[in-house]
């Protein structure tokens, strides 16, 4: 007698675990909340999904001219004024990039962006520097397109 009671408590006990178990899934853990439909999973995600961090315009120019001056063999003024070119270039992308135009619009608005950049960089330059500075243009848009590439 004593060997069924035993056995129906221990399938009573049974049946309730598997029972509660089954409500909350995974063990009592519902994607990471106890029995919370995912909600502090999902908050868990908003929280790790945040914006990376801007990089200052400054640093980026720094990274452009590191490269352009040598190639280009500038002086101290040409640097100076190429480099403010470039920082209102880089304002003038974040304010489109912030804009509401559609896609298509956008890229039309950088192409120009890009042409009167480079046409006021060729203000400071002379005829050698002009040409070297095409060639490095040139050079950069290939190493871009086959990065892409891979």
């Amino acid at each position: 007698m004593k060997t069924i009671q035993t056995i129906f408590v221990l399938v009573f006990l049974l049946l309730t675990i598997t029972t509660v178990s089954a409500q909350y899934g995974n063990n009592g853990y519902s994607n990471g909340g106890y029995g919370g439909n995912g909600r502090m999973s999902q908050m868990n995600q908003d929280r790790s999904q945040e914006k990376p961090k801007e990089i200052p315009a400054e640093v980026t120019i720094g990274k452009i001219m590191e490269k352009l001056k040598p190639a280009l063999d500038l002086d101290a003024l040409q640097e100076i004024a190429i480099s403010n070119v470039l920082a209102e270039s880089l304002r003038s992308q974040a304010i489109l990039l912030k804009g509401e135009s559609g896609q298509e619009q956008k890229i039309l608005e950088f192409q120009a962006l890009s042409e009167t950049t480079d046409r006021k960089v060729n203000e400071f330059l002379n005829e050698d520097q002009k040409i070297k500075y095409k060639a490095f243009k040139e050079d950069r848009g290939s190493t871009k397109k086959s990065k892409k590439q891979k």
